[in-house]
């Protein structure tokens, strides 16, 4: 049993500074029945906390490290940015370069702006997306996790996809009557809301694989269906890609599927490690921001070079050509090692993977939809998430969450994970 002490006095400190001890929730680990670690640093596919806990990491930062952590070359070019100052409240090259880049991957993009997080990237689509329409209602799918901006804030109604409530205390009645709610993969509900809301509709958005459920992948010609759906009406389809970007393929869920969407949002992957956010599409939409345009948006520290510099580090190795044949090998070795496991519970566990995105669903049959994934057995997944700390495996803290696979992880770390899965399994399920 490995000793946590010290990060059980240091959450105590937390606790009394720092709202539920966290500065975001899901790292309370509250849903798996225990008080969170403290990372003290990261090697390749692993991190040790302070108490000097070792695990293979699966969570990667929920996502930007897909080199693994301390890449050298991207920690390269942070010191050489960081000599020369961290930020400047003005121009610099880094962030002109980085507009270069995404547009490199992303053919949908042709303009870009830098923004400080996912969050940021979404709120700020969706206001682009109202000023280019002229619409004030947009279209979000139950489960889909954009941000916490107040639009986004908000669940599905009973019975058919409807007008939502908030999710939170603190957001408006006002607001959640202009974001209409459909589920995931069910086309004829996106234009049933179409129907009742005729020309009232900014925008379509949605994770096009989710990754806030849990990995949940479309179901063949769902994401075709809406991209021919919204062009005919005049609204716009956003993808937010701040997860699956440059993780379900090099140009992300778009290249996967063959989709492209109006507007794109992006993060994680794009600052190397540090808080970064992206959004961007065509010329015509992005030229209506500010200064060139109406649609206002602005922020100081956006293109900051420190996360400038990692990003480009980070992606002119994703641009080699090899790579992503090795990240694919890398988590199709990762499914390999651990599929004779799961397969010994057909009863009681689904499997999704798309890249090097995954979950582990505690719940038989299949993952399809948000309805399906909160059928998922999450005592069972507390218990699990214990017993695979406890042999060295560090899990998403939620059944909700995807596993992340990079580049550095090893066929020995996949070994481990293995055998610990089969220890654990036989303790859970029995």
């Amino acid at each position: 049993m490995n000793n946590y002490s010290k990060s059980e006095a240091l959450f105590e400190r937390a606790c009394r500074y720092i709202p539920g001890g966290v500065n975001s929730p899901v790292r309370a680990f509250k849903s798996v029945g225990r008080n969170p670690l403290y990372i003290d640093y990261g090697r390749d596919g692993h991190v040790v906390d302070i108490d000097g806990n070792e695990y293979v990491d699966y969570i990667s930062s929920w996502g930007p490290l897909i080199l693994g952590h301390a890449n050298p070359i991207i920690q390269d070019a942070i010191r050489e940015e960081l000599s020369k100052g961290t930020s400047y409240g003005a121009c610099n090259a880094r962030e002109v370069e980085m507009a270069e880049l995404i547009a490199s991957f992303f053919p949908s993009v042709e303009k870009v702006r830098m923004v400080n997080s996912g969050t940021e990237a979404t709120m700020s689509a969706i206001r682009l997306a109202r000023g280019y329409t002229g619409r004030d209602k947009f279209i979000k799918f139950d489960g889909c996790y954009h941000g916490h901006s107040d639009s986004f804030l908000i669940n599905a109604g009973s019975g058919l996809a409807t007008f939502g409530t908030s999710g939170s205390a603190g957001v408006t009645a006002r607001v959640a009557e202009d974001t209409l709610v459909a589920t995931y993969n069910d086309i004829a509900e996106v234009e049933e809301l179409i129907c009742r809301f005729p020309n009232q509709i900014a925008a379509v958005i949605l994770e096009p694989i989710m990754g806030n459920m849990g990995c949940i992948l479309p179901q063949p010609g769902f994401l075709k269906a809406l991209r021919e759906l919204t062009e005919r009406e005049g609204i716009l389809l956003i993808f937010d890609e701040v997860i699956s970007g440059f993780r379900a393929a090099r140009g992300g869920a778009q290249e996967l599927y063959g989709v492209r969407p109006d507007l794109t949002c992006l993060g994680k992957i794009i600052g190397g490690g540090l808080p970064v956010g992206a959004f961007g599409g065509r010329v015509e939409l992005m030229d209506m921001l500010s200064p060139n345009g109406p649609v206002y948006q602005a922020g100081t520290l956006s293109g900051n070079p420190l996360a400038m510099a990692a990003g480009i580090a980070m992606l002119h190795q994703l641009a080699h050509p090899d790579f992503y044949a090795h990240l694919e090998e890398r988590s199709a070795a990762f499914e390999a090692a651990i599929r004779p496991v799961i397969d010994r519970h057909p009863d009681e566990l689904s499997y999704n993977r798309a890249g090097s995105l995954c979950t582990l669903f505690f719940k038989s049959g299949g993952v399809k939809m948000n309805a399906d994934a909160k059928q998922a057995d999450t005592q069972r997944y507390a218990r699990y998430f214990n017993e695979m700390l406890n042999r060295g495996i560090y899990l998403p803290p939620s059944q909700f969450e995807c596993i992340f696979i990079s580049a550095a992880h090893t066929d020995e770390d996949f070994r481990r994970t293995a055998q610990a899965l089969s220890e654990s399994l036989a303790i859970v399920l029995g």
